[in-house]
């Protein structure tokens, strides 16, 4: 396969929204219930049965619209998607093709180059289909309906993604944004967050687009780039045969990492698209839209101004903390405890807390240890009361029981001396006992600092604070120039 084909990808999101119900029907909409468990006559397409539009979806579509700059329509409506498929029962989908709740948008993203700006072409709501499985017989196929009717947000980019590696920047870049925003969780082993994606190749950056082809329900960033490398290849080897590309849908095989043949790629008109006569046209004022802006969570741009014109963090540290969801709540949260600096909380949070977080595959807000206790910790750190090495260790038995940090402490007898007077008599001694040394320090070899450290930190027994020692030490040896 040549390398000089220039490609093409568009994605379609499915983002499904955190609304408590589903988007036309009173069921719940929480993951891991028994098959059909949460399906009611509305999702079951019962006659007679009518559904009803679930406001909040309404509302955190909008949110999504306020956040990406797109225009908010002030006119929506629902619209009937035609087919059939066993785990659809009303035999049709609710989705919105004719007015959809959001026109354009913008993400943007990190890449090799530099920045670059996705552009969305529209974000729409729509209900979810139930699910086929084939796992509990051979012969027969079982419909869950658990999942028809959830509220999804579909995200339509325009076809302006150039790499495998640009896609699977803006999925990243998207599933920041709607975890932030509150209005997705992001789970995409759950299924909250699904990629179909569009892809072609052509000759040149000014020739035509190619035909696409698409590839559906991909649920992970590593599976979509995996899907378009090869999907690349596949078209390639197929255009530098004299072959042709046909339009159709495909699945990727996570086993064998290819995408296989699905069916052949419906246009519109496949679908006889028509409104909805059970629901109404909606109409959403300025001052829906307003209220909703005014309570708005803050952006991750937002809050890395914040964190570095504010708080004064590094660009690395403020960008980090701010475009992850779960550090940048810690970071608020205890930060608000007034308990330390904000760059010794970031280095904690980037640090020991990160790492104990991957090593234990756990994240803080699941381990035992309370804002409180993590707040006393730093602050003890901050004031001297332990060392950072101490400090470390009791962390770790803090994340393993939720023990408070002073039991640790007493119990496994790591209190330290931070009495002034009597560091500085340690460090007396040391110097008197160790005069040659310290006419070779004043004569130029500041390396030995590392040899009074360690003597005061073995006549200490190992409790005395080295930052401590480190300071009252300088000031004793500038006594003796």
């Amino acid at each position: 396969m040549s390398t000089d084909w220039h490609v093409v990808i568009g994605l379609e999101v499915h983002a499904q929204l955190t609304t408590e119900s589903k988007l036309f029907s009173r069921a719940a909409t929480r993951y891991g219930a028994r098959p059909n468990e949460q399906s009611s006559y509305v999702d079951c397409a019962l006659p007679g049965t009518l559904p009803v539009l679930n406001r909040e979806a309404v509302k955190q579509a909008i949110r999504f619209g306020i956040a990406t700059h797109s225009t908010i329509q002030e006119r929506i409506s629902f619209d009937r998607k035609n087919y059939f498929y066993p785990d659809l029962p009303k035999g049709y989908q609710i989705t919105q093709h004719y007015r959809p709740i959001l026109i354009g948008g913008q993400i943007d993203i990190d890449t090799d180059e530099g920045a670059k700006r996705i552009h969305i072409h529209h974000s729409h709501l729509e209900e979810d289909a139930g699910k086929s499985n084939h796992e509990y017989s051979p012969t027969a196929t079982g419909i869950d309906l658990n999942r028809a009717g959830m509220p999804l947000l579909e995200i339509v980019s325009e076809p302006e993604m150039r790499s495998p590696k640009e896609a699977v920047a803006y999925i990243k870049a998207l599933h920041k944004l709607i975890v932030f925003l509150e209005i997705c969780d992001g789970n995409m082993q759950e299924g909250s967050m699904r990629v179909d994606v569009n892809i072609s190749l052509r000759k040149s950056e000014d020739a035509p687009f190619g035909t696409k082809v698409e590839i559906k329900n991909i649920n992970s960033f590593k599976f979509v780039e995996k899907a378009l490398n090869y999907e690349i290849m596949r078209q390639a080897d197929i255009l530098e045969s004299g072959g042709a590309i046909v339009q159709e849908t495909r699945l990727f095989n996570e086993s064998t990492g290819q995408t296989e043949y699905m069916r052949g790629k419906e246009d519109a008109h496949d679908y006889r698209y028509h409104k909805d006569p059970d629901i109404p046209y909606i109409d959403i004022d300025e001052d829906t839209i307003e209220q909703i802006r005014q309570n708005m969570p803050e952006s991750p741009q937002e809050k890395q101004k914040r964190y570095s014109d504010d708080l004064k963090l590094s660009d690395y540290d403020a960008r980090v903390i701010s475009h992850d969801k779960d550090y940048a709540t810690l970071f608020d949260t205890v930060i608000n405890e007034d308990c330390c600096q904000a760059k010794t909380l970031a280095n904690w949070i980037l640090g020991p807390i990160s790492e104990q977080s991957n090593k234990s595959s756990t994240t803080f807000h699941d381990c035992p240890i309370t804002i409180k206790q993590l707040a006393k910790l730093l602050s003890m750190l901050e004031h001297n009361k332990i060392s950072n090495n101490n400090a470390k260790v009791i962390f770790e038995k803090m994340w393993s029981n939720g023990d408070n940090p002073e039991d640790i402490i007493k119990s496994e007898g790591l209190e330290e001396i931070n009495d002034i007077e009597k560091i500085t008599a340690i460090i007396d001694d040391v110097l008197h006992a160790n005069p040659k040394q310290v006419e070779q320090f004043l004569n130029g070899n500041h390396k030995l600092i590392g040899f009074f450290v360690g003597q005061v930190m073995k006549q200490g027994q190992g409790k005395v604070n080295p930052k401590v020692v480190n300071d009252i030490l300088k000031t004793a040896l500038d006594k003796r120039k």
